[in-house]
């Protein structure tokens, strides 16, 4: 009876300290996971603020738009 108490306590420490180690994993993928938040956020600002963030269609209305300046500069010259 008292090894099988024992057996019992001992399964009980071991899962305690599974629990322990799960619990700290899982804080730092959290902690992780708002850290890689932050560094999107924060590379969306800069591409929104270098202007590349811009959809496609954007990007080639403004070619378009650059063409057109680029030819009346040459008709001109």
């Amino acid at each position: 009876m008292e090894e099988k108490k024992m057996n019992l306590r001992l399964d009980m420490d071991v899962q305690k300290l599974e629990t322990e180690k799960l619990k700290k994993g899982k804080n730092k993928a959290e902690r992780d996971l708002d850290s890689l938040k932050i560094d999107y956020k924060k590379l969306h600002f800069s591409m929104r603020s270098a202007e590349l963030g811009k959809t496609s269609e954007q990007w080639c209305q403004e070619i378009q738009e650059e063409k057109i300046k680029a030819n009346r500069w040459e008709r001109k010259f």
